[in-house]
């Protein structure tokens, strides 16, 4: 299930580091992404509570999912990165795992376990010292 949570994003600037040259120093480049879980209107409240609880590393003391990016010279590539990483973020936090079913081994599979066992005792036997008793 894919929601679209680009309208609900608040962007902001800052001049990042790294690659660029004289353009680091004049232009805001880093892209930081804020998207208000609690106030959102596109999820549900239970959706809301697992996004919580999945993401509070990410998620400020304000309830903003938060996700920066400045991998790019350009802040339009580094918008987009925010905009993608926070989707992926959301779609895999909203995926529920199935819970494990407990199995028991087969008849088949403990017999062939136990046939093995000894074998092994059998071979183990022949290690022996020979006394003659």
């Amino acid at each position: 299930m894919k929601i679209d949570i680009r309208l609900e994003i608040i962007f902001q600037t800052a001049r990042s580091g790294g690659k660029g040259g004289q353009n680091v120093n004049k232009v805001e480049t880093m892209v930081e992404g804020r998207w208000n879980i609690a106030n959102s209107t596109l999820i549900s409240n239970t959706q809301k509570q697992l996004l919580q609880q999945k993401l509070a590393n990410r998620i400020t003391a304000d309830g903003n999912l938060l996700v920066k990016s400045q991998e790019s010279r350009s802040q339009l590539s580094n918008k987009e990165n925010v905009v993608d990483k926070m989707q992926d973020l959301v779609t895999k936090a909203l995926i529920i795992k199935r819970a494990r079913m407990a199995t028991k081994p087969s008849k088949a599979s403990i017999e062939r376990r136990i046939e093995s066992k000894k074998r092994m005792a059998v071979n183990k036997s022949f290690r022996k010292k020979i006394t003659l008793d």
